[in-house]
């Protein structure tokens, strides 16, 4: 009448790795929806304040908004927030970079495409000169 209760407990042959399968996949879910994009927002981060250059607009975590006129060690910055005052920040507190200065290189390469550009619009402009005057007759 009574089942015995060796029958009740007797299982399967995984041997209790079936009761580890939901833990490792929330572990699995865990890390796709919310370490993984964490780890690729703070190497973001960390590559922004890597590339903080003098002129750069930025906004630090206290939300200043600032003009970056001096880098003085890889943890250390000078923000001008306003005419004349001048304020220390940690180069890890800065949350934001507002506008970016050109680097010395890019500014070479625009200016030489503006020099090698002039010549070819001289060219372009008087092409379209003939063309009005072309309808014209």
């Amino acid at each position: 009448m009574f089942i015995s209760p060796a029958y009740a407990q007797a299982g399967g042959g995984f041997g209790g790795m079936e009761s580890l399968l939901p833990l490792v996949l929330i572990f699995v879910v865990f890390y796709f929806l919310l370490i993984r994009p964490q780890q690729k927002k703070q190497k973001a981060h960390r590559a922004m304040l890597g590339e903080l250059r003098r002129g750069d607009r930025v906004v630090t975590a206290g939300g200043v908004i600032g003009l970056i006129t001096r880098v003085n060690s890889d943890s250390e910055i000078t923000v001008q927030i306003a005419e004349g005052v001048r304020v220390k920040v940690v180069r890890s507190m800065v949350s934001d970079v507002m506008a970016k200065t050109e680097s010395r290189d890019s500014r070479d390469r625009d200016s030489r495409d503006r020099d090698s550009g002039d010549n070819d619009n001289d060219n372009d402009d008087d092409d379209e000169e003939d063309d009005t005057s072309d309808k014209k007759k």
